[in-house]
């Protein structure tokens, strides 16, 4: 049996290509859940795996530094103080891989929200003890491990009803499709659970969730012509490499292309959020300052 007739591994991305190929072409027309199911693993295995396979590639101490957002200089100081395990050697040249570009990604990260050093190295060690640091620091999106930034939870019905603790709230969010409902089981998913968890934190400053959902219905439409704007730059140069109808690339070159949309829904995000950030914090302290001219002028 030639490499060529072997199976392709399901976890790779021409075993997903294949298992799509495979599913009647009608029902690929009439179901997109086939689809959409098949485009999350391309791009998970993209995310876990970015050269487009299994193998974790290696980098040279340059390579690693702009790929990890920092410095020579820093990559060196954080292997001397036993943040990044030792490289590989190969002769007088040191080899990283995607091990250390993981670590070094979560090393910057925690150092821009203001740890030290000396705090980077003790919480990396609890992380490597089984602790959960993910919900402390983040840790899905410091890493880019995950392609979604949410996971959908699913839960008894009876359960999602009281996280939400209001039965008209709760019809809206299932119309929304915040929630869905699975009445044979008697189940619940929430499909955005983070949005759910800030609307009960904010609640707990005695704003009604009809209000909170009145916002995120009312922004809902302007974030998606913010992200359908950005994407449209990143899709123009995909479909000069994939046109409408031809056959599909080489796996390589479909990798290549999903990881620089992965790369650019990691800087998309980043920019809107600052400069989302910026502006709240600006329209915040100019209504403070109206507020306190209005009380100090009566």
């Amino acid at each position: 049996m030639t490499a060529s007739d072997r199976p392709a591994k399901p976890d790779s991305i021409a075993g997903v290509l294949a298992n799509l190929r495979r599913v009647p072409r009608r029902v690929r027309r009439e179901s997109r859940e086939v689809i959409e199911a098949a485009v999350t693993q391309l791009f998970e295995i993209v995310v876990r795996h970015p050269g487009g396979n299994t193998a974790s590639r290696e980098y040279r101490i340059d390579d690693l530094a702009r790929l990890g957002g920092t410095t020579t200089r820093n990559v060196r100081v954080y292997r001397d103080r036993d943040l990044l395990p030792p490289p590989r050697r190969v002769g007088r040249i040191a080899l990283y891989n995607d091990t250390h570009l993981t670590r070094l990604r979560l090393i910057t990260s925690m150092l821009d929200r203001g740890y030290t050093i000396a705090h980077v190295k003790e919480m990396i060690g609890a992380w490597e003890q089984g602790k959960d640091l993910g919900d402390i620091l983040g840790l899905e999106s410091a890493i880019a491990g995950s392609w979604t930034t949410e996971r959908p939870e699913t839960m008894s019905r009876a359960e999602a009803e009281r996280r939400i603790g209001d039965p008209p709230a709760m019809q809206r969010l299932v119309a929304l499709g915040v929630i869905r409902l699975n009445e044979a089981d008697s189940l619940a998913t929430i499909t955005r659970p983070k949005l759910i968890d800030a609307f009960n934190e904010v609640r707990g400053y005695g704003i009604a969730i009809d209000k909170l959902i009145d916002l995120y219905e009312q922004s809902l439409p302007h974030i998606d012509a913010i992200s359908q704007m950005l994407v449209r730059a990143g899709a123009e140069h995909v479909l000069t490499r994939i046109q409408p109808g031809a056959p599909l690339p080489a796996d390589t070159e479909i990798a290549e292309l999903i990881g620089m949309l992965v790369r650019f829904r990691t800087h998309a995000v980043a920019s809107v959020t600052a400069t989302l950030a910026s502006s709240i914090e600006s329209t915040i302290e100019s209504m403070v300052s109206g507020l306190l001219t209005e009380s100090l002028l009566h």
